[in-house]
């Protein structure tokens, strides 16, 4: 029974003493690991759950077993065209085959720093060898799209149309035939066959952002101003046919009324003038002696201040000034 006893204590000093010494590790949910024994890997889990490895001479080196996310740097790339561009990517990785990852990256510091070496080279390579359209644009549909200007201010159908007629720009793009979508699948397929030797899985990788370069973006601001440009003279062409059109119309409508007026002041002084006829010759049949005496008085008042000539006062235009004792003389 002593003995008995003895073994028993001393199966229980072990037990406590291995439990002590962890042989028993937990694997959470989205974790990974491997467990080395003296530096070499003899197991691998995916599975969360409770686990057991030898005391003191195991090792866990747990990873995530989920999609990381990867954001580099943005990069100034040329165009195979030598048109410099700025690509900012971003792409989602997980770690495919975590023997091969700890084996050669060890941990995720350097496994990301691996994942900047293989993708910005790549979206490098493939950049610089397509042209400028097929890295910011993924379809041909904006040769389908007519952009014309909104000419609703314009109270004529008929001058709506025509304003809209040289306003509107049809400028046809260059078609593509991969695009920034085809573009990103082309990196992604050309880093995954980089990535596989380090056990890193590539998701997807994504353009995220282009930018242009600040000599590009000058070159491009040019082409809207001049085509801006173009528009506006389109409205100044329209605005001085309009002008024109309103300044003939003006003119007519003024020549008419003046036409028009004369008409009727020719009449009122036709009628005015028949008025005076036909007073002065009743004012003549009344007292023929005394409307020659009136007439000569108002020519005297008119015109001898004007007359710039000699005229001898024996005329028979002076016969209303002469004295009666000049008559007799």
């Amino acid at each position: 029974m002593k003995r008995l006893a003895a073994l028993l204590a001393a199966i229980a000093v072990f037990s406590i003493i291995f439990l002590m010494l962890g042989p028993f590790y937990i694997l959470n949910e989205g974790e990974q690991c491997i467990v080395t024994r003296f530096g070499k890997i003899v197991d691998t889990q995916t599975e969360a759950g409770l686990k057991f490895k030898m005391p003191v001479v195991d090792n866990v080196v747990k990873y995530p077993n989920k999609l990381l996310s990867w954001d580099g740097d943005a990069q100034r790339i040329p165009t195979k065209e030598n048109q410099f561009i700025w690509v900012d990517a971003t792409a989602r990785w997980y770690i495919s085959d975590v023997d091969r990852f700890y084996e050669t990256v060890s941990t995720i510091e350097s496994g990301l720093g691996r994942l900047n070496d293989v993708i910005d080279s790549t979206i490098r390579t493939v950049i610089s060898e397509n042209y400028l359209s097929e890295a910011v644009r993924s379809s041909n549909r904006i040769n389908s799209i007519r952009f014309e200007e909104d000419v609703s201010s314009v109270d004529s159908v008929e001058d709506a149309e025509t304003l809209r007629s040289l306003t509107r720009t049809n400028t046809t793009q260059e078609k593509i035939s991969i695009g920034r979508t085809g573009l990103s699948d082309r990196i992604l397929d050309i880093a995954s066959e980089f990535t596989k030797a380090y056990g890193i899985g590539l998701q997807d990788i994504i353009i995220r952002q282009i930018r242009y370069s600040d000599d590009l973006t000058e070159s491009v601001y040019t082409r809207m101003i001049k085509e801006r440009n173009q528009i506006a003279e389109a409205y100044r062409s329209y605005g001085r046919g309009q002008l024109a059109q309103w300044q003939g119309k003006t003119e007519n409508d003024r020549k008419t009324i003046i036409s028009a007026a004369y008409r009727e002041a020719e009449k009122i002084k036709g009628d005015a003038d028949a008025e005076a006829s036909r007073i002065y010759a009743e004012a003549y049949e009344k007292d023929p002696e005394f409307f020659a005496f009136w007439r000569s008085l108002e020519s005297y008042r008119d015109r001898l201040n004007r007359i710039d000539w000699i005229m001898s006062t024996d005329s028979k235009y002076f016969d209303y000034i002469k004295s009666p004792q000049d008559e007799k003389n």
